[in-house]
């Protein structure tokens, strides 16, 4: 992948709010505290006919004992690595700090394209202030503002030219998108990393850690899908901060935006209510699902019937949409992460699945013979044809003489015989009732 810009800076210079300009969506999230973003955010972008992909990146900082700083100066570092041009902001408010020079060091040993980006330029007697940062030594400074966008036209002028066309093989929107989901500190992250078999996200044992939904291409060992890792959402009566708030509209906008979703929960603690209302969130997305029990090494007294007994709970807890993959992982050990993979894939194609309709009237059409819709009020119900609709997700029309006698329970019946005849497991079906 080339043409790869990455912006990094020390804390709260305003390096999230040039990356939204960039991408042209709030896709990071921007507060007054340092110190929001901490994993590294890819996003695409294009200027004047030529496509680049943006990487923002938290605040870098040094001589720290703060583990999520230590953490955030190596997702920076790898960001650097990883790009052909580097922004290197800075706040013409602040002047050269410590943190400023520490960083222009590196960038020049890096030996990567450098443009220094002077941000609050919104003034002309700013303007005079950023002639400064010529002593950094990295060539001269781009006077911006990324809030109003003053001066970005010429910088983004300057930066294609640094970049050749490319010519693309592949639709990107083409490309499944999975999101990991779950409550904070259910291992999430953990599970991305060891997919990647690199330290993309950060991970640490404190909840919350992850703040913004962080996406990354996934294409190995025959797969090929965008990878989504995600805050951890929480009940909103526990939601005290307007970071975490946000945090989790990303997560729910994640959900919004997946073909599938993988449900993570932790097996020390089982499914919980907010695993429901997570599970019950991807259910009203109609989109495909996967259930992760995580931390499954550290579940004692396990015998030969203790899977099977949890999986039971589990589908007892998620009933009547219980026809959904269950997989037992340990992130930490790398136990059966592939089998998640293998899963979500499956699902996919199976959300996707189109049946024949002759093929549907053959099969639903006896079993609907055998056991016909209970009769109301001494009318009977006769169903006479059966066709899947053109949505994302499988739907299917009914077509009878009295649709609005048909209950609840005859419903499910239908539910479970497509299921029953056709693979859709991990896929909420829809059914409806028409006139004939």
């Amino acid at each position: 992948m080339g043409n790869i810009v990455a912006i990094v800076g020390r804390p709260n210079v305003g390096k999230s709010t040039l990356f939204n300009r960039l991408v042209g969506m709030r896709q990071s999230i921007v507060d007054e505290t340092a110190g929001v973003t901490r994993d590294r955010i890819y996003g695409k972008s294009d200027w004047n006919g030529k496509e680049f992909s943006v990487i923002d990146t938290g605040g870098y900082a040094v001589n720290t004992e703060d583990i999520f700083e230590v953490e955030i100066r190596k997702q920076a570092l790898i960001a650097i690595e990883e790009a052909d041009v580097v922004f290197f902001m800075v706040d013409v408010t602040c002047g050269i700090t410590d943190f400023d020079a520490e960083i222009a060091n590196i960038l020049r040993r890096s030996k990567k394209k450098v443009f220094i980006i002077v941000n609050k330029v919104d003034n002309s007697d700013r303007l005079y202030s950023a002639a400064e940062f010529y002593s950094l030594g990295l060539g001269a400074p781009w006077s911006v503002s990324s809030i109003s966008g003053s001066g970005t036209g010429d910088l983004l002028d300057a930066l294609v030219a640094e970049f050749e066309i490319e010519e693309h093989a592949e639709d990107d929107d083409n490309i499944p998108n999975i999101s990991i989901v779950g409550k904070p500190n259910v291992g999430k992250s953990s599970l991305t990393n060891a997919l990647l078999g690199e330290d993309r996200n950060i991970v640490t044992n404190i909840a919350g850690t992850t703040r913004d939904s962080i996406s990354t291409l996934y294409s190995k060992y025959g797969f090929n899908f965008n990878i989504i890792d995600t805050a951890g959402l929480r009940k909103k009566t526990k939601v005290t901060e307007d970071l975490e708030f946000y945090s989790g509209m990303r997560a729910i906008r994640a959900i919004e935006h997946s073909d599938v979703c993988v449900l993570m929960i932790d097996a020390l603690s089982g499914v919980e209510t907010q695993d429901m209302n997570i599970f019950h969130l991807v259910e009203k997305n109609k989109k495909g699902c996967v259930i992760v029990v995580n931390k499954w090494d550290l579940f004692e007294n396990k015998d030969s019937n203790t899977m099977k007994k949890y999986r039971e709970a589990v589908e007892a807890k998620i009933a009547p949409f219980s026809d959904v993959p269950i997989i037992f992982t340990s992130t930490i050990n790398k136990q059966r992460i592939f089998d998640v993979l293998q899963a979500a894939v499956t699902v996919y194609n199976n959300r996707n699945r189109k049946i024949p309709t002759a093929k549907l009237n053959e099969i639903m059409l006896e079993a609907i013979q055998l056991y016909p819709p209970p009769s109301t009020k001494g009318k009977y119900i006769k169903i006479k044809y059966i066709t899947q609709l053109p949505t994302p997700s499988p739907a299917f029309a009914f077509f009878c003489n009295l649709p609005q006698y048909i209950k609840n329970p005859y419903r499910r019946f239908l539910e479970n015989k497509l299921r029953e005849h056709f693979d859709l497991k991990g896929v909420p079906i829809s059914i409806v009732f028409r006139q004939k």
